[in-house]
């Protein structure tokens, strides 16, 4: 093969819009380690396959083990590198031996390349365990690892990797800032992981793609051919294989390789060899929700009737005369942190009918919670007063919100370390007895998440957030304390002009 300059931009132009060129470079030019130790043509197994199917500028991939797929992204961005001048691709792992691993598989890319390719175009002005640079491209392939805070400042990211996210240290949110700063728009990102407990940096840009505008790819073990087992007896099925047999084609080899697995893996074999973009996700500690209940609300769940923007979502509008309660965990407003929330229940039945989230300044808040109050029959809106709280409340005061709620004393939900527990214990004692209460999947993953600590307290697991789960606590609470006591119907004559629930 004869490769030159000219040949080799034209192919990484070509590349912007034709994803089979990149395949048949990856084919043509590329060998890996085999499982045997042998060189071979690196060819796309299944979960490659999909990825590459469906990749676009901004994804994030769970898998099983074993998938491939830090070794097919290296792939893409090592033909990236070498095909489209002035290229700087970046691979971060979660530690030195992983890093150095990955760019094992990247020298042996450029060491099996032709020769005219490389003592030529591709020859390097600089190799190390991190860094290779070409200078007829200007062009580098780089690898660090999350430990580095200052990951990628000062420079241009063309195509980053980030790599077993989910095992980034405590700081991993801060390093994947400065790696995003600095990859321009038109920019490659993926961030890839096998799941690693139910918090952290790596859960939450999952739970969070469909508002950061990532991709989703999930990959279960069964992506991989390898998990077989013969001669293994699994007849009779369980309930749960034939509805993996049915929902996944599963042969009765791959039954066999899983009973196997589960029996060695225990309760790891969810996490390590995933089935599902849910219950992989195991919670570090003690949850204090049943995981059970929560997995039956799940089944329940499902899509809302309506979105307004990223921060409403509704599942049953409001309808006759019918009586509703918010619950309303508010947060300071600003942009990083907590996020105010407010949960909308039937009185009735204490079904969720709506959920707002976002970070709203108080008074923006409480313009919001007026509105749905109104659009829901004048709901009473039950404000946690702790901490930002009274902001919220001067402000629904100052509009004249006819139906607040007080427990007779003051206006507001108090909240206090006594409390506490028992609105948390109340709120899981609903959704253990009827779990097809609940609707939303942001507030039932917060449920997976919320755990119990060493201390004896209980609240979100570290990297997670509880004000979903807070808000709905609260409402269920007031739901409680205020049964049998109806309000008369409350006149709307004086209030208008509250329509921000259409923005």
């Amino acid at each position: 093969m004869n490769l030159d300059l000219a040949l080799l931009q034209h192919f990484g132009d070509t590349l912007n819009n034709r994803r089979d060129i990149s395949d048949i470079l990856i084919r043509t030019l590329l060998r890996v380690r085999g499982k045997g130790r042998e060189l071979l043509p690196l060819r796309v197994n299944r979960a490659q396959a999909d990825y590459q199917r469906l990749c676009a500028r901004h994804n994030i991939v769970l898998k099983a083990r074993q998938m491939g797929i830090t070794t097919f992204i290296a792939a893409q961005f090592f033909i990236r590198t070498i095909t489209q001048p002035g290229t700087i691709t970046v691979q971060v792992a979660h530690d030195q031996e992983a890093a150095e691993q990955i760019f094992r598989i990247v020298h042996r890319f450029w060491e099996n390349l032709p020769r005219e390719l490389r003592e030529g175009t591709l020859i390097r002005s600089r190799a190390s365990v991190h860094e290779m640079a070409f200078p007829h491209l200007d062009s580098e392939y780089r690898v660090a690892t999350a430990g580095d805070v200052n990951a990628g400042r000062g420079t241009t990211i063309h195509n980053l990797h980030c790599s077993e996210v989910s095992r980034w240290l405590a700081n991993g949110e801060e390093t994947l800032a400065s790696l995003r700063a600095a990859v321009p728009e038109l920019g490659q990102i993926v961030l890839e992981s096998t799941p690693n407990g139910a918090s952290g940096v790596f859960y939450e840009e999952w739970q969070r793609a469909a508002e950061t505008g990532y991709t989703k790819h999930f990959m279960p073990w069964w992506f991989d051919d390898a998990y077989i087992l013969d001669k293994v007896e699994v007849e009779p099925l369980t309930d749960e294989e034939e509805h993996l047999c049915l929902l996944a084609g599963l042969t009765t080899k791959q039954i066999a390789w899983r009973r196997v697995n589960r029996a060695q893996l225990r309760g790891l074999a969810a996490q390590e060899f995933a089935e599902d973009a849910v219950s992989c996700f195991r919670a570090s500690s003690e949850c204090v929700f049943d995981i059970e209940a929560i997995d039956r609300a799940l089944a329940h769940a499902g899509r809302p009737i309506e979105e307004r923007g990223t921060w409403l979502s509704i599942w049953l509008p409001p309808h006759g005369d019918k009586q509703y309660i918010v619950g309303i965990d508010p947060a300071g407003g600003g942009t990083e942190g907590d996020y105010s929330c407010a949960q909308m229940i039937d009185r009735t039945t204490g079904m969720q009918c709506a959920e707002m989230s976002g970070h709203f300044p108080p008074q923006e808040f409480a313009t919001r919670l007026i509105a749905l109050g109104l659009e829901y029959n004048t709901a009473m809106l039950v404000v946690e007063r702790n901490n930002h709280g009274h902001g919220v409340l001067a402000h629904l005061g100052s509009q004249s919100y006819p139906n607040i709620y007080s427990d007779g004393k003051q206006q507001g939900w108090l909240t206090t370390a006594a409390s506490r527990p028992t609105m948390i214990e109340n709120f899981a004692a609903v959704l253990s007895a009827n779990p097809e209460l609940f609707r939303s999947v942001a507030l039932l993953n917060e449920c997976r998440t919320f755990v119990r600590h060493k201390d004896g307290t209980s609240g979100a697991a570290q990297g997670a957030h509880d004000d979903r789960v807070m808000a709905m606590a609260i409402a269920l609470a007031s739901r409680r304390q205020v049964a049998g006591k109806i309000p008369p119907p409350i006149s709307l004559i004086t209030l208008t002009g509250f329509n921000v629930l259409s923005s």
